[in-house]
């Protein structure tokens, strides 16, 4: 019997779910096709599968604010218009033609309305009129700041001040927030453990499925005793997936797969926020937020009225630092992080008698300890050349599948980030190569977060990566495109971006173009390798284009036979550049290939 045509039962409600048939279409069979849910339980959601990465909704919501559909997104003609709108924008890709329904315009709707970013719709059933809030669909106060917001730091502010605001139903009369409740296992497992640090399978199998008419002193008791147990297995995959299934097969009625895919999202989302970072495939409280999280779970749980709600969610939830004296409790755990670190720092010259001015000073302070950290972060690429290496194969394949390095150790490249993703490991690979002059910060165009891991991509203004080094500068460009379009997206601008750094520089400029496939008409635009200036100047560009996979494999060999230097590259580079006299597009990427397999090949046998 097929998985999908087992009938689940739950005890409680007697409903019949998912494949229902006849009971005279099975007869006597139904008492083998029947699987019985005990205490079932749910999995609560803070994203939408639709929208499984929160960092695609402000560039999403910017396309929106600067448009003339602000307020019109319900409609057939209206969707289809935000659709073509975010294609024309860059924010969608694929096939403009393929979602016919518009879908995509509802899945941002969506986001826009629970993060409190756009007015919600409001309905008979709710007990007041949409007058009371906002018009549908229009820019909240709380909207008006996310968008004004000019950083990652400003942006999750904006999704805490949403997701702290209690919209999940948790009985007949009280709703919760699942970000806090998330916080309140945090804190219950420190005062347990010491750590607030929660692994994957058990967010997965224990918080996820809980809310807080769970008792927390027996939901720690079965985390820690889930803890205890995988310690001691064998085979910790086989664990997690038993457990899973368990969790499945006695509590849960929909899919098992849920388990683990709601649990990557839900996590994607509770990072959003700031207030919760990664810790490997786990979670772990901030330590900057330890005070402001112990303040927040003390409204876990509301009673009050939807109105009341949906307008503290739109104009933005109070958040703990908004108060003068929590406020500077928050500044003092910053300040105690940064003496821990031993960062330098300078008081900003902003007086500490409000609120407002202490998170002034805090923001300001906090971004010496994000540059601190990054640096940090710099420095260990090179013993991480084995992952980055690996990354970059899962970008090769392009699936969405999941590379296990090691026990707990696994990687994955989302296929709808897989452009942010590839800006984000050429980034590591050139800090693994080091020596670099700039900071990691500066070498980048695109942002991170609290994790480091890939916002968006680089904007098109300038180069995705500038690495300046002692006595050369390197641009790297980076595309997912592949077919004959690659050469109309990519030849201007990369041209363009690294003629605009030859002209401001005083050292040799080298271009590097990487793609998974490069094609013949791109290779011959950089092959020519020309530009005219402002003035009609004639510069000569250098700019080699190499395909992921070549890129890839002298990485590893760099880092597997002790060459990981930048002079290795740049020979690389430059033997490809020279090869290019008397040939055409299609041959010089051939001559490119050949040497690049040459070069490994050679090195390995001296």
């Amino acid at each position: 019997m097929a998985k999908s045509d087992i009938i689940r039962i739950d005890l409680n409600t007697y409903k019949v779910v998912d494949h229902v048939k006849l009971l005279t279409e099975y007869g006597e069979r139904l008492k083998d096709i029947v699987r019985i849910v005990k205490d079932p339980v749910d999995i609560w959601l803070i994203g939408n599968t639709g929208m499984r990465n929160p960092w695609r909704i402000p560039s999403g919501f910017k396309v929106y604010a600067e448009s003339n559909l602000v307020g019109k997104l319900r409609t057939p003609d209206d969707q289809m218009a935000f659709k073509q709108l975010l294609f024309e924008k860059g924010e969608a890709s694929g096939d403009v033609n393929k979602d016919k329904s518009a879908s995509i315009t509802r899945k941002y709707r969506l986001m826009f309305n629970k993060y409190g970013f756009a007015y919600p719709e409001v309905t008979k059933k709710d007990g007041f009129m949409q007058e009371e809030l906002g018009a549908v669909d229009a820019i909240t106060p709380l909207g008006e700041t996310f968008y004004k917001a000019d950083s990652v730091t400003a942006q999750q502010e904006c999704f805490l001040r949403g997701l702290i605001v209690p919209m999940e139903r948790l009985n007949e009369t009280s709703t919760y927030s699942p970000l806090l409740w998330v916080l309140s296992v945090m804190l219950e497992l420190e005062k347990r453990t010491g750590d607030t640090k929660l692994n994957f399978i058990e967010f997965a199998t224990c918080v996820q499925t809980t809310t807080p008419l769970a008792n927390l002193p027996d939901l720690i008791d079965e985390i820690l005793e889930i803890r205890n147990n995988r310690k001691e297995a064998e085979n910790k995959k086989k664990f997690d997936r038993e457990l899973v299934h368990k969790k499945w097969e006695h509590h849960y009625l929909n899919q098992e797969g849920n388990f683990k895919d709601y649990a990557d999202m839900n996590i994607r989302y509770l990072v959003s926020a700031g207030i919760i970072k990664r810790a490997g495939r786990g979670i772990i409280l901030a330590a900057e937020y330890h005070s402001m999280a112990i303040e927040l779970i003390k409204n876990v749980v509301s009673s009050a009225p939807l109105k009341e709600r949906l307008t503290m969610l739109c104009n933005g939830a109070a958040l703990p630092t908004d108060n003068q004296d929590i406020a500077y409790k928050v500044l003092n755990d910053m300040i105690a992080e940064l003496d821990y670190y031993h960062i330098d720092y300078e008081m900003p010259d902003i007086p500490l008698d409000s609120a407002k001015n202490i998170n002034l000073v805090r923001n300001s302070l906090k971004k010496n300890i994000d540059c601190f950290k990054e640096e940090q972060y710099a420095l260990r690429q090179a013993k991480d050349w084995r992952e980055i290496y690996e990354y970059m194969n899962l970008l090769i394949v392009n699936n969405g599948k999941e590379k296990e390095l090691g026990e707990d150790y696994i990687i994955k490249v989302p296929k709808s980030e897989a452009a942010a993703y590839l800006e984000w490991i050429l980034w590591r690979a050139f800090l693994a190569i080091d020596h670099t002059v700039n900071k990691p910060y500066e070498a980048r165009g695109f942002n991170i977060d609290q994790d480091y891991l890939p916002v968006g991509t680089a904007p098109g203004g300038g180069p995705d990566m500038i690495f300046e080094f002692e006595d050369y500068v390197i641009v790297v460009e980076v595309t997912m495109s592949t077919n004959s379009r690659q050469e109309a997206m990519e030849g201007e601008p990369v041209r363009r971006h690294v003629a605009d750094i030859v002209m401001e520089s005083k050292k040799p400029v080298y271009g590097v173009f990487i793609a998974n496939k490069i094609d013949s008409n791109t290779a011959e635009t950089f092959r020519i390798g020309v530009w005219y200036n402002q003035k009609d100047e004639r510069l000569a560009l250098k700019i080699v284009p190499f395909t992921l996979e070549q890129f890839s494999e002298y990485f590893k060999y760099m880092f597997s036979s002790n060459k990981s230097k930048p002079e290795y590259f740049l020979n690389l580079f430059e033997k490809c550049f020279n090869s290019k006299d008397s040939k055409d597009g299609p041959a010089w990427k051939k001559e490119i290939n050949e040497i690049v397999k040459e070069q490994i090949f050679m090195e390995n046998i001296k």
